[in-house]
């Protein structure tokens, strides 16, 4: 038996009118013959299909069409060309608070929304207690939406989301809304709709939550598909084009700066740029390498500076990274990256998160780091991800981005024998103490 499609886009394309002044849009409609408009393309020739019971993760830059092609598909904007089909019924959180009337009470606009998606007024009555426990918002239920706080409105409007048994649930970046008891009941229902089948379309900036939600991602880049694929596989991608984006902003701020200090800019102040590519290593991974630097070796080290590929849980380690500079650097960062199995992303620093300067380097200098820690961690197999920028700022951000080699170590753990039982990602090494008292004691 065929697996079931529940959304197919056909060479779907997006575009819309902008003006240089509002005054060109009164003159295009008293002269319709004449045209004012420059043509923006949000989507260009988006085809997928997608099949029923699949979490699909849509990452990419701001204004790279993710929220447009989800209101294509769900349907409240409509394709300049193609074919979008879509099975089964819809319900879609495409921004803080859409679909309610501020007007309106909680109440009636659970009711309101809960037609639009197609219930009746008995299976709305039937539902409407755990839409109301869900969102926990007490007495505001009552409550004009308009008196709602910014968190209160994605409580009620995921609540109704949720819990209209939808077939298709597409939810634009509502996750980031709301305290950490709430996100994880989002997380834990998302969890069950997917037991159920439910296609979901998952739009994040986070991508540990695109990681552990979604199967395959899509990413999006100028309204295009740049990569369709299994989800860890989109991420390394969408990172490295960052670091592309972040090295090229850097690149155009330094031209501005030294143009309006008259400082004698030449073509050499700044580099020339490279022809960076996304290559993949292996058959997941991907690497980024501005051809300014690359790794010369990765070892990882016991106490006893021996190579190691296993060591036991919660014993001391050594990360040894030695970085070739093949050009000048005021100030580099080195750091790494720390994966499971499945590509979650458990740790990541480096030397300028760890005020650690490394200092200006010269021309075909080799730099050794040497990372030093314990690894409290469940038994199973880890990757690191090693990576060089030149200088940084703020808490995981840089003016350059050098080289970033992902899997770069593969590390086994082994269980720690003389530790207690334990379960989850991280040993948190507890203490515990036990205390017995006479019942009698407890009555006087």
């Amino acid at each position: 038996m065929e697996e079931q499609i529940a959304i197919t886009l056909n060479n779907v394309s997006k575009c819309f009118k902008r003006y240089a002044k509002p005054a060109d849009r009164l003159k295009e409609i008293l002269l319709p013959n004449k045209d004012y408009s420059e043509r923006f393309w949000a989507l260009q020739d988006i085809s997928l299909e997608i099949h029923k019971g699949q979490t699909i993760g849509i990452i990419g830059r701001n204004g790279s069409g993710k929220s447009t092609l989800l209101q294509i598909i769900a349907g409240t904007l409509t394709a300049t060309t193609g074919n979008v089909n879509v099975n089964g019924r819809v319900s879609a959180l495409l921004e803080l608070g859409s679909g309610f009337n501020p007007d309106f009470t909680g109440r009636q606009n659970v009711f309101f929304n809960a037609r639009l998606l197609g219930l009746s007024q008995q299976e709305i009555e039937n539902k409407f207690d755990e839409i109301v426990g869900f969102a926990d918002i007490g007495d505001f239920i009552d409550q004009p939406v308009k008196t709602y706080s910014s968190g209160m409105f994605v409580r009620l409007a995921f609540a109704v989301a949720v819990n209209v048994e939808p077939e298709i649930l597409i939810i634009d970046e509502a996750l980031a809304v709301g305290d950490i008891y709430f996100q994880q009941k989002c997380f834990d229902k998302l969890a069950y709709l997917r037991e159920k089948q439910t296609t979901l379309l998952f739009v994040s900036h986070d991508m540990n939550a695109v990681h552990r939600l979604c199967d395959r991602a899509i990413l999006l880049d100028s309204g295009r598909v740049s990569l369709w694929s299994e989800a860890r596989q989109v991420i390394d991608l969408y990172e490295v084009n960052l670091i592309k984006h972040i090295t090229q902003l850097s690149k155009i701020e330094s031209m501005e700066q030294s143009d309006n200090s008259n400082s004698g800019f030449t073509s050499n102040a700044v580099s020339q740029d490279q022809d960076i590519d996304a290559e993949i290593v292996g058959s997941k991974s991907k690497s980024f390498d501005s051809g300014k630097a690359k790794v010369v070796f990765a070892k990882l080290l016991n106490i006893s500076d021996q190579q190691v590929r296993v060591i036991i849980s919660e014993q001391l380690i050594k990360l040894q990274i030695g970085i070739l500079f093949l050009q000048s650097f005021d100030d580099p960062l080195i750091g790494f990256q720390m994966r499971d199995r499945t590509g979650l992303m458990i740790f990541q620093t480096n030397t300028f998160m760890m005020n650690k300067v490394i200092g200006s380097v010269s021309k075909n200098t080799l730099v050794e780091v040497i990372f030093e820690f314990k690894l409290p961690l469940f038994e199973g197999e880890y990757t690191i991800t090693v990576g060089a920028a030149n200088k940084g700022k703020g808490q995981w951000s840089f003016e350059e981005g050098l080289l970033q080699v992902y899997d770069s170590c593969l590390l086994k753990v082994s269980k720690n024998q003389e530790s207690i039982i334990w379960f989850g990602l991280v040993n948190l090494s507890p203490s515990v103490r036990i205390q017995k008292y006479d019942n009698e004691l407890l009555k006087r």
